[in-house]
């Protein structure tokens, strides 16, 4: 769970993280519909929600916050991956 800016929790549903990631890949909410098989109408819906869930005023403000508080990746920046053992050798 992440916070908004104020530092108090936000709550996001699967769907909103998914919606935030698109936004943040520059999807428009005509694309996003699209590509989730929604209507605009429901995903204009969904963006109003999160930006008042995270306190944010536009989809820019939103993608700062999701970097911020590492809801999304882009271009290998905010990403989490995990070492890869099988290249070391472990001794005893």
């Amino acid at each position: 769970m992440a916070a908004s800016e104020s530092g108090i929790p936000v709550s996001l549903s699967d769907r909103e993280l998914q919606i935030i990631d698109l936004v943040a890949a520059g999807l428009t909410n005509q694309e996003i519909a699209t590509k989730l098989e929604i209507s605009k109408r429901t995903v204009d819906n969904h963006i109003s929600n999160i930006l008042t869930k995270t306190k944010t005023d536009n989809r820019v403000a939103l993608v700062r916050w999701a970097l911020q508080w590492g809801k999304v990746c882009l271009n290998d920046v905010n990403c989490c991956s995990l070492p890869n053992y099988s290249d070391s050798t472990v001794t005893e």
